[in-house]
């Protein structure tokens, strides 16, 4: 079971490992040994997520969910296969944990008076000032 927060639990059902050879640090070992972890998780499947957190994670990661709804990690900065499949498993609680918490809705500020005074005096100083260049005209 991953444990994301007390509410969010991925059953370790849902989620599915293989592994690959590896390009990541190992020498020789790399030829003969399938160190890296690929975790595909289907999310859009999943009871873990409720319907608000899940279209919040397909609209933050939609660029990476593959037309099954499956989301695809790697990960190969380790020599062994259980390391990098614990990195593939921080990598998704990451994900999921920043966007758990709905976005807060910007409200708009208004002016204040004060400002907006400010702004019109600048505004009625700067054209007297650019007045003040103009060629006289002889009458």
């Amino acid at each position: 079971m991953l444990t994301v927060t007390r509410t969010i639990r991925i059953p370790e059902e849902e989620l599915e490992y293989s592994y690959v050879r590896s390009s990541g640090p190992g020498g020789q070992n790399v030829n003969k040994v399938s160190s890296k972890a690929v975790l595909t998780w289907r999310f859009a499947d999943s009871e873990a997520l409720s319907g608000a957190v899940r279209s919040r994670f397909e609209s933050r990661y939609g660029h990476r969910v593959t037309r099954e709804g499956c989301i695809v990690l790697s990960s190969q900065k380790h020599r062994e296969q259980s390391r990098n499949a614990e990195e593939c498993r921080s990598k998704l609680r990451v994900m999921i944990l920043s966007i758990v918490e709905a976005p807060v809705e910007r409200r708009p500020t208004q002016k204040t008076q004060g400002s907006h005074r400010r702004r019109l005096e600048e505004k009625r100083t700067r054209s007297a000032h650019k007045q003040g260049r103009r060629r006289l005209r002889p009458e």
